[in-house]
This record gives C-alpha cells, structure tokens and sequence, in this order.
C-alpha cells in the first residue's frame, strides 16, 4: 500500500438555509473551492486522477461532474458523485484514499458539496405505487426513502427522538451539548480557528448559524419539534445548511516529486451500517469499528470530531467515552456551525486539523449518515 497524505484542505462559510450562499448554485460555490485549493497547493489540475463529491440533495446526474467542468479541471479528469447521505463527504475522502493506497492514481479531489436552498422537488412516476401513498403532494417529495417503506419527511427526527428514548436521555442533558457546541464555535469563530481554511463568497463571509448568546432561557421557550411528550428541538438537532469543503489527497511519491508540504497521514477509513430506524447510532459503531480493526484505544487519540446532526450523539460518546471528553469537538459541532449534508464530512476533516493544530497526534472523525450509515477516517500528524 502506499502512503496517503492529506495536503490541504478548503471550505466556504457554512451558510444558513436561505442566507447568504442561497442563490448560487452549489457546484458554482463549489467550483471556486476547488480553484483555490489548486492554486494554494500549487497543484495542476492537470496533475489529478480523479475527483469525488458528495452530494444528497442536489438536482441529481453527476454533480461532480458539472463542478469539476466549471472549475476549469480537463474533461480528461473523471469526477464521481457519492451519495451516502451525511457521510457522503467522508465517503468521498475514503474512496480517494482507496484508490491512492492501492496505487491506482496519486493524486484526488474529494469532498463534497450542499445546497438545501435550492432542493429541488421531485414527484415519483405514474406507477409508482409510492406516487398513490404520497397522494396529498401529487406524488413529490423532497426527501428520499432511506428505510423500505419510510416515507415520512420526518423520518430523520423520529430515529434520533427514538434513540433518545431507549436511551432515557433527558432534555437537561441535550440542552448543555447544545449550549456547549454554540460557546465553543462562538469561541472558535472570535479566535479565528477556521480563517486559514475558509473561502468567503462573495457576501458570505463567515459561518452564519452560532449563536453567542445561546443561553438556557432561550432553550427552555423551545417546542418540541415532534410534539408533546417528545424531546427534539429545533436547539439540539443541527440545522440544514448550504456549503462546500474539499481535501486534496496524494501518494508519498506525488509529494515528494511535487515539493508538497502536507498537513496529515490518512492512516484508515471504515464504514459501517446500523438498524436505518436508529440512524444516530452510526457515528459511534463506525468508529468503534475502525479503532477496533487498527488496534487502537480511544485514549491514544488527541481529537475526536463527530458530526453532531443530533445531540443525541454527542450523549452517546459521553456516556461510552468520558474520558476522552477534553478532546472530543473541541470547536463546537454541526448543533452551532449547521450541516450541510454532502459536505459535512469534508468539514469535519477540517475541524479535525484545526484541532490537532493545537494537540498533535492521533485524530479520528466519523459521521452518520441517513439510513443507518457510518463513516470513519483516522489520521496522524507529521
């Protein structure tokens, strides 16, 4: 196998549904992204083997595709879509790390990108016997089914509120992650922690979800989203976002015969499925699994990132690893900066090195994506 580095990496501000990235194309946003990435890392788009995004709910063909044509990459150069969902962005990073690994190519793009603004809908065909249960919308629907015979828009939200009822999570206990991820990103974002690896586009200069003032008053006038006697709020599950975030990946020989600096060792990356009506529980099974495979102990890690679509995650790592606590979203998570679904796990890599900027060695991001999925990457510094 050979060597995988992550040279660098780039993502736009994470902006809000509707704010200030609403009225561009993603694969447009995108696309500056990538142009920059190039040229900071003084890489040829010549010089790639390939590009893999992320994507779940764009309008669908290769977007991939589209955003490498517009940001001037060759035809010559492949790009591939990746759909799973939340961890679509991860997925991508693993697949280039794949084919790096097993030498067939040196050098990728990979990422993703998200555009929840500009969802499109869609209706199922004449037929389609999904078009008869969904008769109240003539058929459209704006989210897919990711379980067998799950069509509920809502589908998401009711597989965090039952995870957090077999788990007997108390709304105390959601509302201090929410609180604490909104501080920690306020901090982050007053600090600067992420302008090195921040493209602003056009008026979207920073990232438009934290909330400074976030406080217990404010979480305690909250409405449970799915009704009385449940625990979701719009506080403790993540926002949907529109955004974009690429990592450049290459072998030990393009490095050493570019004159590369790089940022970090892509070491492994697992996957994992879990029961689709329980999708929060992905981020902790896939990194179990990967820490499990290399032989590694929660302990040996200085960062831990998790995207936190629910809070019910970040409960689930507290509860199985507090010990690891003091290096676990140092940052903040997805509760404050927002989740642009495609893109997050590109984001994540970029929070990990962010964080292992300050605490050096060994650092581990896994995410959960919608049907039961998970995906997990370890990396080193150098």
């Amino acid at each position: 196998m050979q060597r995988v580095f992550l040279i660098n990496a780039l993502r736009t501000p994470i902006a809000l549904r509707r704010g200030g990235l609403a009225k561009i194309r993603p694969e447009i946003f995108a696309a500056s992204v990538i142009r920059e990435l190039l040229r900071r890392t003084n890489v040829s788009a010549d010089d790639l083997d390939g590009v893999f995004a992320g994507n779940a709910v764009g309008t669908g063909g290769n977007i991939a595709r589209l955003m490498s044509l517009l940001s001037g990459i060759p035809s010559s150069v492949p790009a591939v879509t990746i759909d799973m969902q939340c961890a679509s962005a991860a997925a991508s990073i693993s697949l280039a790390f794949a084919k790096i690994a097993a030498g067939q190519g040196d050098c990728y793009l990979a990422g993703g990108l998200e555009s929840v603004s500009l969802q499109p809908a869609r209706t199922y065909a004449e037929g389609d016997p999904r078009r008869e249960q969904l008769a109240a919308t003539g058929g459209t629907y704006y989210t897919a089914e990711l379980a067998p015979g799950d069509l509920r828009p809502d589908a998401m939200l009711w597989g965090a509120e039952r995870v957090m009822e077999q788990e007997h999570v108390t709304r105390a206990e959601l509302d201090r992650w929410a609180l604490q991820s909104h501080h920690r990103a306020a901090e982050a974002a007053r600090d600067g922690a992420f302008r090195e690896w921040m493209l602003p586009i056009e008026d979207c200069t920073r990232d438009e979800g934290i909330k400074p003032r976030m406080n217990q008053r404010l979480l305690d006038r909250l409405p449970p989203v799915l009704g009385p006697g449940t625990l979701l709020t719009a506080a403790n599950a993540c926002r949907t976002n529109d955004g974009a975030a690429f990592v450049l990946l290459a072998s030990e020989r393009f490095v050493r015969e570019h004159h590369l600096v790089p940022e970090l060792e892509i070491l492994a990356t697992a996957a994992a499925g879990v029961n689709p009506d329980e999708s929060p529980r992905g981020a902790m099974a896939t990194a179990e699994k990967l820490l499990a495979q290399q032989h590694i102990a929660w302990t040996e890690l200085a960062a831990i990132e998790f995207n936190e679509a629910f809070a019910v995650i970040d409960i689930l790592m507290e509860r199985a690893h507090l010990e690891v606590l003091d290096r676990y979203n140092i940052h903040g998570g997805a509760l404050a900066y927002g989740h642009p679904y495609g893109a997050s796990g590109a984001i994540l890599a970029i929070q990990l090195l962010a964080a292992l900027r300050e605490h050096s060695g060994l650092g581990l991001l896994s995410i959960a994506g919608a049907g039961g999925l998970g995906e997990a990457i370890l990396v080193s510094c150098l």
